[in-house]
């Protein structure tokens, strides 16, 4: 069965992926760019974004946790030993800066993606020139320099806009780095058709499939295959900064794998990859690390493939399980709760301001707003008193107030004399709902004013004429 994990791909690797298990690997991983990733939550109806929230950052420091990694490679017996000598060397070359932390935290994670990689199978890892250079030489040492098969290089698109400004040569590609475990692996040749009243030099009519894809991609006017992020209308589009076109993954899981065959993606952000291989009759593996990631990918795939069947594993399951992701990460424990309901994150972190995510409606005309607050501690009818003042300050519909402990009757109480309004779609409403982790759980769900989005991972609607503090640039960089 598909899987998708939540949790770090290092410990979902060792934990549960078999040695030889894996088909075809794909991975997109951070390029040490030293910036953050937001994700940008978009309205059904196309308006420009105006709200994100932090997906991940691409900074590395050498820290504690840098150094233990750098010990455990050089003492661990299952890491070829040209390994061993290549991190050495580049310790001596890099020093302990954020690059080197960086290739630590990448090698650990090739030597265990090498090892449940099936030995026909197939490696695909897509990163640009901050530091393809070096992790070259790290899947050099792993899987031996001679199942090197090909660098790729996939033209991003059009250049237009602040990208044009730059002084010097303007990056224009994203780099694939593409080996294989042993030289016996799957390779399905791919084409692209020729063009209408196409000959050859001798005048006839080719006999052969068509053109066959070099390791150039997008580079003629034949082969369209345009980055999504230079498209500012794209359907495709989920808000994810460095999201690749289904086509892109289509082109690499067809080449690679065949129909039935295991795709895994360690790194799945919004889930392209699992997407396209859903697609194209694939078993997939997803692993992410956030749960504003596997809430989309659950979202995406469900609404596109009505049939498909998958297990999440990682994300709570029952009261115990919630406790223990409270404990261990609070904004995370945030995020999956405001999954529960499928709203939209708030663009601050952890009860900033007293809004930790947002619903937004529409019906019969109608608009309604409704703000959510997440508590995971200890609660009492001053946060319903609070609440109460955010929701007249922001001027809600409506509120929501989930909770991990049991709200005592003195909160009940409070949050009734707040009354109750009626729509068109829903009589009856209250004002304000307490809803418990567990009650969530257990399928229970508040009232809405109007029927839940179709999409709810979505863009925060301007209201009153405010404009963003986050400025959004379009053009890749």
């Amino acid at each position: 069965m598909n899987k998708l994990y939540y949790g770090d791909n290092l410990e979902i690797l060792r934990k549960y992926i078999p040695d030889n298990s894996v088909d075809l690997i794909y991975l997109d991983p951070p390029f040490n760019s030293k910036a953050d990733y937001n994700v940008i939550f978009r309205e059904e109806n196309g308006k420009k974004p105006i709200s994100q929230i932090k997906a991940f950052s691409d900074f590395w420091h050498w820290d504690e946790e840098a150094q233990k990694t750098y010990q455990e490679l050089l003492a661990n017996p299952k890491v070829p030993e040209k390994l061993k000598k290549l991190i050495v060397a580049f310790e001596n070359f890099l020093g302990h800066n954020d690059m080197m932390a960086y290739l630590v935290m990448m090698a650990i994670r090739l030597v265990e993606l090498h090892r449940v990689l099936k030995d026909t199978g197939s490696l695909y890892l897509h990163c640009d020139p901050t530091a393809s250079h070096y992790i070259k030489l790290v899947l050099d040492a792993i899987f031996g320099e001679n199942n090197f098969r090909n660098e790729i290089i996939w033209r991003i698109g059009w250049v237009s806009g602040y990208k044009t400004r730059k002084i010097g040569w303007i990056r224009n590609h994203d780099v694939i780095l593409y080996y294989t475990k042993s030289s016996n692996y799957t390779f399905n040749k791919i084409y692209i058709p020729y063009p209408e009243n196409y000959v050859r030099r001798d005048g006839k009519k080719p006999t052969s499939e068509g053109i066959p894809i070099e390791d150039t991609w997008n580079c003629s006017s034949a082969d369209i295959l345009d980055s999504i992020m230079i498209k500012s209308f794209s359907k495709e589009k989920l808000g994810f900064p460095t999201q690749k076109p289904v086509a892109l993954l289509e082109r690499i899981i067809k080449a690679s794998s065949n129909e039935g065959d295991i795709v895994l993606d360690p790194f799945c952000g919004c889930g392209t990859a699992l997407d396209a291989a859903e697609k194209l009759h694939r078993q997939w593996i997803g692993i992410d690390i956030t749960h504003i990631a596997i809430h989309v990918i659950k979202k995406r795939l469900t609404e596109k493939y009505p049939d498909v069947k998958f297990e999440v594993i990682g994300e709570p399951k029952d009261l115990e399980s919630a406790k223990e992701l409270a404990r261990q990460d609070r904004f995370q424990f945030q995020l999956w709760a405001l999954s529960l309901i499928e709203a939209t994150p708030s663009e601050k972190k952890i009860a900033d301001e007293g809004i930790d995510g947002v619903l937004y409606h529409s019906w019969l005309n109608k608009n309604y707003y409704g703000i959510i607050q997440v508590k995971s501690g200890h609660v009492g009818p001053k946060d319903i008193r609070d609440f109460k003042g955010t929701m007249k300050r922001e001027n809600a519909d409506y509120g929501i107030f989930i909770t991990l402990e049991e709200p005592t009757e003195a909160m009940k109480k409070e949050a009734i004399s707040e009354g109750y309004f009626d729509t068109e779609y829903e009589q009856k409403i209250p004002r304000i709902q307490i809803f418990t982790i567990e009650q969530l759980l257990n399928g229970e769900n508040p009232k809405y004013p109007a029927p839940r989005n179709r999409y709810n991972v979505a863009e925060r609607e301007k209201r009153e004429g405010k404009k963003s503090t986050q400025k959004i640039i379009d053009d890749i960089e």
